[in-house]
């Protein structure tokens, strides 16, 4: 792992600096910045601090492992790290509150464990769409779906978005040495119809079914599958969206008549990731659907419909409708921590 905290402290950059998620050296990915933190935050004590000055302490210690400058004061700003997009809670319960501000699905949240004697004893770093999926109220701010629809019938989207297939340049496309997880680069970002071509092949077998409340870890089999058709060598699945982001590739395996998107929609027009001066947003994500079947103890996967974000409304409608709430509250699983 590279040193990023010495980095950060050689760039003289503060913590509301912006950074470039697709900087390789600035930029802390998400699974360096839980090994970071876990060392420098475990085993602090905030015994005896008043709240505001127990937020300051932790606040002053992430700095400090970071690499950043402490600051004199503290801005209220949204995320409380905008440099790092993260923000941090001091949590002694499992039940997360959010005050007064959406989800955001690129931001990643930092949660502390304090136990009974106000000791930080682990740390958790997740992206806002894992977040997300805590979620059993239906109270977020955002949350999409759409109807997932059965054509009976495999289907792939006729060509990419304009930026995308403006982007590609074909030169062999082998991803043996890529990261799954990785931004996408030109001479590796398959077309939508390479894609699809290794894909195809995945119609007609089967994962393990497990039972109905167990859908991420069907999730991480499929997409270890997916993956190994792509032509990876590894698999790895970091929570971020898209799933492969190295494809700008998301992933859903469907047996019920409801496709949840959780704070993306195809149409937001949001911004995805930028690389150098080309922007991808939500229209250029490519949307892998298994439309699958539950036979016995296995989901059979019956048909591959892969389509863009341009064409994601065509096949799939989305649901109308937004609810709001002031506040936001989350139980995380007892073994979020573990």
């Amino acid at each position: 792992m590279k040193n990023y905290p010495q980095i950060i402290a050689n760039s003289c950059l503060s913590i509301y600096d912006y950074i470039n998620p697709a900087d390789p050296d600035l930029y802390i990915p998400t699974e360096c910045l839980q090994i970071i933190l876990e060392d420098a935050m475990i085993g602090l004590s905030l015994d005896g601090y008043a709240l505001r000055t127990r937020s300051k302490v932790v606040k002053s210690e992430i700095c400090k492992a970071l690499g950043y400058p402490v600051p004199t004061s503290f801005r209220k700003t949204q995320p409380r790290f905008p440099g790092q997009n993260f923000d941090v809670y001091t949590q002694k319960s499992l039940n997360v509150q959010i005050w007064n501000e959406e989800v955001d699905a690129a931001r990643r949240y930092v949660f502390l464990r304090a136990d009974e004697d106000d000791v930080i004893t682990a740390v958790k770093v997740i992206t806002g769409d894992e977040l997300a999926q805590y979620d059993r109220t239906g109270t977020l701010t955002r949350k999409y779906q759409a109807t997932m629809n059965s054509y009976g019938r495999n289907i792939c989207s006729h060509d990419d978005s304009d930026t995308v297939r403006n982007w590609i340049v074909d030169s062999g496309n082998t991803l043996i040495e890529a990261n799954p997880n990785s931004f996408p680069r030109r001479n590796q970002l398959l077309r939508i119809t390479e894609i699809y071509r290794r894909l195809l092949p995945m119609v007609g077998q089967s994962i393990s079914y497990l039972d109905a409340v167990q859908e991420r870890n069907r999730g991480a089999e499929l997409h270890a599958m997916i993956c190994d058709h792509l032509g990876y060598s590894i698999f790895e699945d970091d929570g971020t969206y898209p799933d492969i982001a190295n494809q700008l590739l998301e992933i859903k395996l469907q047996t019920s008549p409801t496709i949840d998107l959780g704070l993306h929609s195809p149409e937001d027009g949001e911004q995805i990731v930028s690389i150098g001066n080309v922007g991808f947003y939500s229209e250029d994500v490519r949307y892998a659907i298994f439309d699958g079947e539950v036979i016995g103890n296995r989901v059979y996967l019956r048909n591959l419909y892969l389509v863009t974000g341009e064409d994601f409304t065509n096949y799939f409608p989305l649901f109308k409708g937004k609810g709001t709430n002031a506040k936001l509250q989350l139980p995380l699983p007892y073994d979020f921590f573990d």
